[in-house]
């Protein structure tokens, strides 16, 4: 096992020193950062969904994702059946001057009380470096811990992934260790590091962010 010595740090979200009320099994609220919106998938979003998350860039170390317009629509609707059971969350990231989405982020549950979770992303190769990433992952994860009530969330990421490890690092994630071969990806398995954040360290940072006193 690999671990770090550095408790995580998750960077200010707007608002979210409070914890978030809302029935999210009903409706997912809108999330904002700067420069980006995260909201509930739309049929709307599918053919932008089409165009930004099939590229090799964007799938080379992820679970094939749909592949015509039609199997986007009905992951769309898949997403908005597991949310009103309650197990699982899907967001769509909407930069700035956009009116779909161009990425996502998936937030489900491991356990039978949403007490750990796992969640992914994907986002299109155009945005990467626009920070609009940092800005929504940070906004997830609190609403995760805020909303969700989750008392960890784990993510895997492809041990040859460089792009999606640093991002989890610069989070503030810990990494935990490497899952041996525990992804299978055309024929091929492919380690994954495993990392985390857990309520503690949200905990620990909520009391130091300022205007928490």
């Amino acid at each position: 096992m690999i671990h770090t010595n550095t408790p995580p740090r998750i960077a200010p979200v707007a608002n979210t020193e409070k914890p978030i009320e809302t029935n999210w099994r009903a409706v997912l609220p809108v999330l904002k950062g700067t420069g980006v919106t995260l909201r509930e998938l739309r049929l709307s979003d599918a053919p932008s969904l089409l165009a930004f998350l099939t590229t090799e860039e964007v799938t080379r170390f992820i679970s094939p994702p749909p592949t015509t317009l039609a199997s986007f629509e009905r992951f769309i609707e898949w997403t908005h059946r597991g949310r009103a059971a309650g197990h699982y969350v899907c967001f769509g990231i909407v930069p700035e001057g956009y009116d779909q989405a161009v990425g996502l982020f998936q937030v489900r549950q491991l356990n039978g009380n949403f007490q750990t979770a796992e969640w992914g992303f994907a986002m299109g190769s155009s945005f990467w470096g626009s920070g609009i990433f940092i800005e929504s992952a940070r906004a997830v994860v609190a609403f995760t811990f805020a909303a969700i009530g989750a008392d960890r969330l784990e993510a895997r990421s492809c041990v040859q992934n460089g792009r999606g490890n640093g991002a989890l690092q610069k989070l503030g994630a810990t990494r935990e260790g490497v899952l041996r071969q525990s992804f299978l990806r055309n024929g091929e398995y492919h380690d994954q590091v495993l990392w985390s954040i857990v309520g503690a360290d949200w905990r620990e940072w909520l009391a130091a962010a300022p205007g928490a006193h």
